[in-house]
């Protein structure tokens, strides 16, 4: 089952994505630049790299501890880090005064392993504990 490989598919896209933010990600040839999650010219679009390597490092967190708030607080972090990675691409591969910058690996490696975190933290490896009580409750995870 997937839930039985979500957390180390999700640890493994934790690790790219810090990686994908280090890579270019636009070329600007109006300017002759390459962008990265960490650079854009007189830093207009900010340093995204700094948030989204924030964020991987909590999910990572949330992947490891084998607990049931952790897989939860981890489902909401990498929602949100997968939308602000979605605004990130929009921003930086979005065309200017009739110039489109060319999107490279990096931008699209970011991407790709947001959207790989957020889905593996939909599918946690929790195991359920049979209770005397005959109720199942979510308990530790591995």
């Amino acid at each position: 089952s997937m839930a039985k490989y979500s957390k180390w598919a999700g640890l493994l896209a934790t690790l790219f994505l810090v990686v994908s933010c280090f890579l270019p990600w636009t070329y600007h040839a109006d300017i002759d630049k390459v962008f990265t999650g960490f650079f854009s010219e007189k830093n207009v679009y900010g340093k995204p790299g700094k948030f989204l390597v924030f964020t991987a490092a909590l999910i990572a967190a949330g992947f490891i501890i084998p607990r049931v708030w952790a897989k939860r607080t981890n489902l909401f972090v990498s929602a949100i880090s997968f939308a602000y990675a979605l605004k990130s691409f929009f921003i930086y591969a979005s065309c200017y005064r009739g110039y489109c910058p060319e999107k490279k690996l990096g931008i699209w490696l970011m991407l790709t392993c947001s959207f790989v975190m957020m889905v593996m933290a939909v599918f946690p490896d929790l195991k359920i504990k049979k209770k005397e009580d005959g109720n199942d409750v979510p308990s530790k995870v591995e």
